[in-house]
């Protein structure tokens, strides 16, 4: 190893040829020569790299020498040689090897066959073909120049050869093969050798047996079979639904294969064939389904422009009688070469096909849009060209909507649907709707809902809003997608450009309504009055009614006019701050009576309504007027109630001290101030609590969103949620109805301990006033000169006040069972307030019982404090 590792490269690459080939220096010259030229040329950039492949070529050429011990021998060797890290570039010793073992002097000699078998790669199903010869030219055709590449490249002489069968894209190139024999049939000039090495190309012939079909006659089958049309030898077969070779047809096992696998072609050319024909001719399937049905028909033109090429071939084969031996004629082989990539796209077409089956519009779109997902660029960009034509019309119905608030979709193919039968009012609300079936899957739900919006706004200022500027004031209008170009342009941008035009679009139109809505129809004015009217937000106002209102709606509920209320209702607007709102506001304003009910009186049927039309309507439908009525109600009571209390408060301090000369009702008068300043107390927290912290509260975050809505949908949504959130915290909702049961019960405990309050301060005057009666007559007499009263007068007006002593106790006892009953209830209302799983109601209990008055008398109280301290220390 020494001695050779001091030699030059040139001798120790003479003295490996003598060793493998086994001859003297001077019989391998030829080989030598050979060896220089690959080692020094320039193959390796253009080889594909497969060791595997040269192994198996080294291990068959081997087999047919019938040498299987040198076959197997070299099998082990090479399995030892992968397990060793000595050599890096085993591919391409072994190529050496491969190239080294045949004598380029021999007019077999296949030296060049293996270099051109190696400088490109070859499709699989190539790959079962022994020994090929490739040419170094290839033709790359596109669209518009490929029929005439073909033919161009063909001549007279044969395919020489042939562009890629495809569409957008760079393409694997097919190769011509040919197979290199000793047998002299026919032979070129060493300058027209595909190899370029001088020797003669020869074909492999095979004798026939006899009756034994030739190639020719499949071949002429084949390209029949290629359009759907059975050949002589190769058959539609209806129960396996396939073509196939009749059993009874006499050829070999290699060609019957070959012809088998060549005949896929023709089934999946029926299968999409088949579709388009029957989808053609459907009306009902749209134009996003007309433009699919093109999109494959165009693919089945390109397809039979290749066949129209072959069949010319085959015609000047005829012609100048070349043999189907030859290295430049048609042969089943070279039919599954080039063959190759027109049968990936069918099988592509015919896989869309079967999953785009009772799919129509967006959903079809979306159906060809899941096949674009794969790592196989040739594919990839057939579906993107497909794709391309079929959301071409969702593309133009997208901008017909967005720019013109047009719809025109006569199938029902675009995402966005439209009920006729809604009317005006409910135009924003019920007319327009998303098809989700129909998104495709390349537009995204927000970008969906955004194109919703844009129309359906367009829409609305038309129709509601009777609002007639031009719409490319508005919003400049653009390009639509009037080409497939177009619409695969924009598709390769969902996230740029698209997303752009729908953004700008969106923006413009939302924020033009939104100005006209507040401009011309005053809608954050609206927002407003609702505050300070229907929510008792003005308050001067609001007190001023009921002191107007009280004689009328103490009254029986049957006897009230709503034309009275209407006039006492102006005069309060008259007499407060509210007559310097806007005239258009106060038109709306108005008396409503609810439906009345026996023993009703004024204070339970009295309601203020509002009234809503036109553009505004939208955002106060009938169902938030309906809420609206409710909070009134809730919160026209407990306002009462404060009223109420305020003047039990009156009457028991101007009544104070006339009621000091009567010491027998000192203790009733002492139980009364107490009750009532507990219901002052309860009262007082529950308005602190409805006015700020369910109120205000919710009013500052709804005014917050308005202002930074973008959409007349960001508004409805902030203003439903603040109505939702106010009944929910005011007791309204289904999940608080025994919550709000109770709250009523104590309202009417505090109307109850009213009247008896009344009552019994009306019985104390009026003894009161008999007694100074009594005196002032007494006092007159006396004056006069007479004796004051007469023994029956004093008794009789001692008798009288002994009866009226004897009402005190049942008028205690009465004021009792009144605090017992407003206790209990209160109790309840705590623990459930306690028991509740809103933070805010549980921090109201606290409040209604900060000395732990009703604590200390309920026990479940006490319980429901403990759970609630541990839940807090669990948070924490």
């Amino acid at each position: 190893m020494a001695a050779l590792d001091q030699k030059s490269p040139n001798v120790l690459l003479q003295s490996l040829c003598c060793r493998i080939t086994g001859k003297s220096e001077a019989e391998v010259a030829h080989q030598f020569q050979y060896a220089v030229r690959v080692i020094g040329s320039n193959y390796a950039p253009t080889i594909e790299r497969d060791e595997f492949l040269v192994s198996e070529k080294i291990k068959k050429e081997l087999l047919k020498q019938r040498r299987e011990v040198d076959a197997a021998l070299f099998s082990e060797l090479h399995r030892k040689l992968q397990t060793q890290s000595v050599l890096k570039h085993r591919w391409s010793v072994l190529y050496l090897l491969l190239s080294l073992s045949e004598d380029p002097r021999k007019p077999s000699g296949r030296v060049g066959n293996y270099g051109a078998l190696f400088a490109q790669a070859l499709p699989r199903d190539a790959h079962s073909t022994p020994f090929y010869c490739t040419r170094p030219q290839s033709l790359a055709l596109g669209y518009g120049e490929r029929s005439a590449g073909l033919s161009a490249s063909m001549g007279t002489s044969g395919i020489s050869s042939l562009g890629v069968y495809t569409l957008n894209g760079p393409t694997v190139t097919p190769t011509v093969t040919a197979v290199w024999s000793a047998p002299s049939v026919c032979s070129r000039s060493a300058s027209g050798c595909p190899a370029g090495l001088g020797s003669s190309c020869q074909l492999v012939v095979r004798p026939r047996k006899d009756g034994e079909v030739s190639e020719a006659a499949l071949v002429r089958d084949i390209l029949y079979v290629f359009q759907g049309i059975d050949g002589k030898y190769i058959k539609m077969s209806a129960q396996e639904n396939c073509y196939k070779i009749d059993s009874k047809v006499v050829l070999c096992k290699s060609l019957r294969d070959t012809s088998s696998r060549l005949a896929e072609l023709g089934w999946l050319h029926n299968k999409v064939r088949k579709y388009t024909d029957a989808r053609s001719l459907d009306r009902a399937f749209g134009l996003v389904g007309q433009s699919f049905c093109a999109a494959l028909h165009q693919e089945l033109k390109e397809y039979y422009r290749l066949l129209s090429v072959l069949h010319s071939q085959l015609q000047v084969e005829d012609e100048h009688g070349v043999m189907v031996c030859t290295e430049s004629s048609l042969t089943l082989r070279r039919l599954l070469v080039w063959m190759y990539d027109p049968k990936i796209r069918l099988k592509t077409q015919a896989a869309l096909v079967d999953f785009c089956q009772g799919r129509k519009g967006g959903e079809l779109a979306s159906a060809v849009h899941s096949y674009g997902k794969t790592g196989d660029p040739q594919m990839r960009a057939l579906v993107q060209h497909i794709l391309s034509l079929v959301s071409n019309p969702i593309l133009n119905f997208l901008y017909r909507w967005i720019y013109d608030g047009e719809l025109e979709d006569t199938y029902h193919e675009f995402f966005v649907a439209s009920d006729p039968n809604v009317k005006t009012d409910r135009l924003w609300h019920d007319k327009y709707s998303l098809r989700k079936s129909m998104i495709p899957t390349f537009i995204t739900m927000e970008q969906a809902s955004k194109v919703l919006l844009i129309g359906k706004s367009i829409n609305f200022l038309h129709q509601v809003c009777q609002d007639r500027t031009p719409l490319g004031k508005i919003t400049p209008a653009s390009n639509s997608a009037d080409t497939p170009r177009d619409t695969a342009e924009l598709l390769s941008d969902l996230e740029g450009a698209f997303q752009e035009k729908i953004d700008a679009a969106y923006f413009d139109t939302s924020k033009y309504l939104l100005d006209v809505l507040n401009r011309n129809y005053l809608l954050l004015e609206h927002l407003q009055a609702m505050r300070r009217y229907l929510l008792l937000g003005q308050g001067d106002f609001i007190r001023h009614l009921m002191d107007l209102l009280k004689p009328e709606l103490v009254r029986p509920a049957t006897t009230l006019y709503q034309h009275n209320l209407t006039g006492i209702l102006e005069t309060a607007v008259r007499a407060t701050n509210a007559q310097y709102d806007n005239a258009e506001i106060l038109k709306r304003l108005d008396v409503r009576l609810l439906e009345v009910s026996p023993g009703d009186t004024g204070w339970d049927v009295f309601s203020l309504d509002y009234h809503v039309d036109g553009p505004i309507a939208t955002v106060f439908t009938r169902e938030c007027m309906g809420h609206y009525l409710r909070v009134f109600n809730f919160l026209w009571r407990a306002k009462r109630m404060e009223y109420t209390l305020t003047d039990i408060w009156k009457g028991q301090m101007c009544n104070a001290k006339l009621l000091k000369t009567m010491p027998e009702l000192s203790g009733v008068l002492h139980q009364c101030h107490i009750l009532a300043s507990e219901m002052v107390h309860f009262i007082h927290q529950m308005q602190y609590y409805i006015t700020f912290e369910v109120l205000e509260c919710s009013w500052d975050e709804l005014w917050n969103r308005v202002q930074q809505a973008q959409d007349l949908d960001h508004i409805i949504a902030a203003h439903d949620l603040f109505l939702d959130r106010v009944i929910s915290r005011c007791l309204l909702d289904n999940s608080s109805r025994n919550l709000l049961n109770q709250l009523r019960a104590i309202f009417d405990q505090i109307i109850e301990f009213q009247s008896a309050q009344d009552s019994l301060y009306r019985s104390a005057l009026e003894e009161l006033t008999l007694r100074l009666q009594f005196e002032e007559r007494k006092q007159q007499k006396e004056t006069e000169g007479q004796w004051g009263v007469t023994a029956e007068q004093e008794a009789e007006e001692k008798k009288r006040i002994q009866e009226f002593q004897e009402t005190i106790p049942k008028m205690r006892s009465q004021l009792r069972i009144l605090t017992h009953f407003y206790q209990n209830i209160v109790q309840q209302f705590l623990v459930l307030l306690m028991t509740s799983t809103d933070e805010s109601l549980r921090f109201l209990s606290f409040r209604l019982d900060f000395n732990e008055h009703y604590k200390a008398r309920e026990p479940r109280l006490r319980a429901s404090l403990g759970t609630n301290r541990g839940r807090r220390q669990s948070n924490i």
